[in-house]
């Protein structure tokens, strides 16, 4: 299964951005595909918070409409929201002593820890940081 990290969500949702078109384009193919996809609940949050926020974005994305854009991909049948397991902690434990990560990359090693947990093969984000981890990580900003 493929999971998509925050910056899929945000560059699919704010049209200005250079990779708008690429992460529009996956994000819909996967939403309308038959094929299980995921994406963590922590990246739902951030993406909220990031389109939202008003030293982020001039003008911000209105609260409303990052609400209903989210609920058009939460819609998707083949969507998998993925949350913390019985065995989180462990996971965690391990990915963070293994990885060394500290400070704001605890952050990318709960993503990890939840794709980890729910058997995502491949983490598709224009994110580096995700290669401290054992997960296939798939940039498809590219060139």
């Amino acid at each position: 299964m493929r999971a998509i990290d925050t910056n899929i969500l945000v560059y699919s949702e704010i049209i200005s951005l250079e990779h708008h078109a690429r992460a529009r384009d996956l994000l819909v193919g996967l939403a309308e595909g038959s094929l299980p996809w995921a994406i963590p609940w922590p990246c739902v949050y951030e993406f909220l918070r990031v389109v939202t926020h008003p030293r982020v974005f001039n003008p911000p994305v209105p609260v409303e409409v990052a609400l209903h854009d989210l609920q058009q991909i939460l819609q998707s049948p083949s969507l998998r929201l993925l949350s913390e397991t019985a065995g989180h902690a462990e996971v965690m434990n391990r990915l963070i002593d293994d990885s060394g990560v500290t400070g704001n990359l605890v952050h990318d090693a709960h993503i990890a820890a939840l794709c980890t947990e729910h058997g995502v093969t491949e983490l598709i984000t224009g994110d580096r940081d995700f290669s401290r981890f054992p997960l296939k990580v798939t940039n498809p900003f590219r060139r």
